[in-house]
């Protein structure tokens, strides 16, 4: 499947009410992206048919699995980390998906937050995630996902392109 670089632009406020513009495009590399400014991996994880979706209990909503690049990781590591960290899963493959500007519409500061499709299997059962951020996770049909979250056009965008990226991994 080829990406038609479709890109998006939705207004956002954050939790703490700041104004934000989300800034989506689809990419099967982040090669372009400046490093530094790439804050955020997270991803569509699929386990066989399902999709992995994580409760993240401080701000009491599900969501992809995922989080925040720390030095010296390249994006793929971080995804591994999150992911047998936040499920006690095994990343077995992934795929970039695309980036979201997310810009801070007070002083036009950003960073992107990077989305990928990724595949995994259980290490074993889910008990605890060491930075306490996941108290839950679950798999769910991918057609179910707005009974848990609803990220608007952006999302549905992602999850669809994630649908058909790993659809053609298992031709």
């Amino acid at each position: 499947m080829s990406l038609n670089n479709m890109k998006i632009i939705s207004p956002y406020v954050g939790y703490s009410g700041v104004p934000y513009t989300f800034e989506y495009e689809d990419a099967d590399s982040f090669d372009q992206l400046p490093y530094d400014k790439c804050r955020q991996v997270y991803a569509v994880c699929f386990v066989d048919n399902k999709m992995l979706i994580v409760l993240h209990e401080q701000k009491n909503h599900w969501g992809l699995i995922g989080g925040t690049i720390e030095e010296g990781e390249t994006f793929e590591e971080t995804l591994k980390r999150e992911i047998q960290e936040e499920s006690n899963m095994e990343m077995l493959w992934c795929k970039p998906v695309g980036h979201q500007k997310v810009v801070d519409s007070r002083d036009g500061s950003f960073i992107y937050q990077l989305r990928y499709v990724a595949t995994a299997k259980p290490y074993g059962p889910f008990e605890s995630d060491p930075a306490n951020a996941v108290t839950e996770i679950k798999l769910i049909y991918p057609t179910n996902y707005k009974e848990y979250f609803d990220w608007g056009e952006i999302g549905d965008r992602i999850i669809e392109l994630a649908k058909e990226l790993v659809v053609d991994i298992k031709r």
